[in-house]
């Protein structure tokens, strides 16, 4: 009987550990985390849904009493649908882990050791940062790779909770810190913020979330306004490139050698090398053996502040936003629109979802045609210029709401809406249809498929191979495209991996970068979003092939083509513009597409997308001719932006030496 009142306290000391935390997608609870500790374990259970998808992980940490990682398993499933495998353990000095990605051991290991999983929940992190400050030097080596160290950033007095939180950034696992709140009485997991999308928070605080976004942005924000601070080249009074081979978009050919001259941000004048005698510079660039470009136009980009650094350094010196939290994505354009930080031009669509159980969380997620209407009205007095519906708009609202957006002077594309073709809603009056997949849809759905679930990415893989894209029902749907004057925006890379990648093999996407990313990175890319075997690799490999063909007969037929990432940025942008060469496009029509194309349908070609005098001074010279090797884009040597009314000259190198990736080419050399 002495023993009960001990079991008793024991199993309340338990309860009292566990944890369950809200997971919100925007600021509605979309899941859970629950975390269950006890004496050298800690339990999670995680899940959530935003979009029709999301991840069912659970994991079990084991730890010595000196705090040491002696254990871990996790399993489930990812967002995409691939298995969640893996585990580590660590007995007699020997560290061994094995994962879907890899396997491994090492022998003579000792408690400084952590393990980085291809997937954690949050509550993983939140240990790993509980160790981490544990540490003497707030670092640990890690396995298979890394070195993750931890800094505190600020305080903050929590009155309703009885404690302070701490605002902690891990570094070594990503481009950016990745940001999390912990208790500072015991260092546990009570936040991680995701300012303008959601987060995961403890439960009963849930309205915390406003204000800790905005202090976790505060805190991003003077990282990145040091940054621009420190890394821009002012280019004062006239610059010239010298004796570079330029690119004319509109055409699609390249031009030169010229000299190139910029004026307080602009593009003064190009010229034939040497011509203007007087001109005297106060910057000269060479361009022998480089050929100078106008700033590359993402299309289909969703926006934060960790992605700004990453698109300039590939060249990518404007983007369109099509979809985020509206006030984050007005706030962060006024901050680069006014120099505060570094990052591309922004252009932004307005994002409307239907209200369903599959629903993607945004500002706007109406439940009726009037309220969808009212979103609109919305829009266009903030002065937006497109619309993007999205997969829960019901199909019936699509005629009127792109009646009433165009007579307020909205453009209308997006997602096909779920239990629609894209027939339909081009026909509808859809301007622009997003994505190779709800392209190719169009020839596989039935009335009931509902394609706001994953079917909408297993469809395609299990029956586009059956194809054939030569016969009248094909040729019929890009003639209806080319009558309409419908933009694609494919967004190749995207789904490339996808289709493509089996587990633990390189991500064929980013295969050409990797080796120069963090070494935690790497092996992230070695994850695969759907398990395949040899069969379903066979079948879905040769459906995106059938979808490769796809977008080179819409080209071929003169489709007007935009090109978008959905992706990394910056990276994926190369790579898409690879692709379209791989499908069949030349390449100095892929360079069009990535400049004229994107500038013309984001209403931006009066100042961007072309070298012309006037334009803004938003160039890229890159090392070799693209047009005769698409792979020289990868070749950034210089970015040149007009910044107001002032030229900026940015190099790549430094860029990403900020983001921890090692240069891929010297910068140019600027001299007076």
């Amino acid at each position: 009987m002495k023993l009960l009142p001990a079991l008793l306290a024991l199993l309340f000391a338990t309860a009292a550990q566990a944890q369950t935390y809200t997971v919100l997608c925007a600021k509605v609870a979309c899941g859970h985390l629950k975390a269950s500790e006890s004496v050298g374990r800690l339990e999670t259970d995680y899940s959530y849904r935003n979009n029709g998808r999301g991840p069912d992980q659970k994991e079990v940490l084991e730890s010595a009493p000196d705090g040491t990682w002696t254990a871990y398993r996790t399993e489930g499933v990812s967002t995409y649908g691939a298995r969640i495998d893996e585990s580590f353990e660590l007995k007699d000095g020997r560290a061994s882990w094995r994962s879907p990605v890899d396997h491994g051991e090492r022998p003579g290991a000792g408690r400084e050791l952590v393990y980085l999983p291809v997937q954690a929940s949050p509550a993983l992190t939140g240990r790993l940062a509980q160790t981490l400050l544990q540490r003497p030097n707030l670092r640990a080596e890690a396995l298979p790779v890394g070195r993750p160290g931890i800094e505190r950033l600020q305080t903050l007095k929590l009155a309703s909770a009885g404690y302070d939180i701490g605002l902690y950034a891990i570094t070594g696992l990503d481009l950016d810190p990745v940001y999390l709140w912990l208790r500072e009485d015991n260092h546990a997991l009570f936040a991680e913020v995701y300012p303008g999308w959601g987060g995961t928070l403890l439960q009963g605080f849930e309205g915390e979330m406003d204000r800790l976004s905005e202090l976790q942005k505060a805190a991003q924000l003077a990282r990145l306004q040091r940054l621009a601070k420190e890394l821009p080249q002012p280019l004062p009074g006239l610059t010239v490139i010298e004796g570079v081979r330029w690119f004319d978009s509109q055409a699609a050919v390249l031009r030169g050698p010229s000299d190139v001259y910029l004026l307080e941000g602009r593009i003064a004048a190009i010229a034939k090398p040497g011509s203007l005698k007087n001109a005297a510079p106060a910057q000269r660039i060479s361009g022998r053996g480089r050929t100078l470009l106008p700033g590359f136009v993402d299309m289909h980009s969703h926006l934060s502040a960790g992605d700004l650094l990453l698109n300039l350094a590939t060249g990518v010196t404007a983007v369109r936003d099509v979809g985020n939290n509206n006030a984050e994505l007005a706030e962060l354009r006024g901050r680069v629109e006014r120099g505060e930080v570094l990052g591309p031009r922004i252009a932004a669509n307005g994002f409307i979802e239907g209200k369903s159980p599959f629903s993607s969380q945004s500002d706007f997620v109406p439940d009726n045609l009037e309220e969808a209407l009212a979103a609109i009205d919305w829009y266009a007095a903030h002065g937006y210029r497109q619309l993007k519906l999205y997969n829960s708009i019901r199909p019936e609202w699509v005629k009127p709401m792109v009646a009433h957006a165009r007579e307020l002077g909205l453009r209308t594309g997006g997602h096909v809406p779920a239990f629609m073709t894209a027939r339909q809603a081009v026909e509808a009056g859809f301007d622009e249809v997003h994505h190779i997949n709800q392209i190719t849809l169009n020839f596989l759905v039935s009335k009931t498929d509902d394609t706001r679930t994953l079917l909408r990415f297993n469809l395609v893989g299990d029956k586009a191979a059956d194809l054939k894209l030569n016969d009248a029902r094909t040729r019929d749907f890009i003639a209806l495209l080319k009558k309409h004057g419908t933009v694609v925006d494919p967004t190749m890379t995207a789904f490339e991996a996808q289709y493509t990648q089996r587990q633990g093999q390189p991500n064929p996407s980013y295969a050409m970068v990797a080796a120069n990313l963090p070494a935690v990175m790497q092996r992230g890319l070695l994850s695969a979003e759907v398990d395949m075997d040899d069969t379903k690799a066979k079948r879905w490999g040769a459906s995106w092939k059938v979808m490769m063909d796809l977008l080179r007969r819409m080209h071929a037929a003169g489709i007007p083509l935009v090109a978008g990432t959905d992706a990394t940025p910056g990276f994926a942008f190369q790579r898409e513009l690879e692709l379209y060469v791989q499908a069949g496009i030349p390449p100095a029509q892929a360079l069009k597409i990535a400049t004229w194309n994107g500038a013309k349908y984001s209403d931006r070609l009066s100042e961007i997308g072309s070298i012309e005098r006037g334009k803004r001074a938003d160039l890229v010279l890159v090392d070799g001719d693209p047009v005769a090797d698409i792979r020289a884009v990868r070749r950034v040597a210089l970015v040149v932006k007009g910044q107001n009314s002032q030229t900026e000259a940015l190099s790549p190198a430094a860029l990403y030496q900020a983001m921890g990736i090692l240069p891929f080419v010297p910068a140019a050399e600027i001299t007076r």
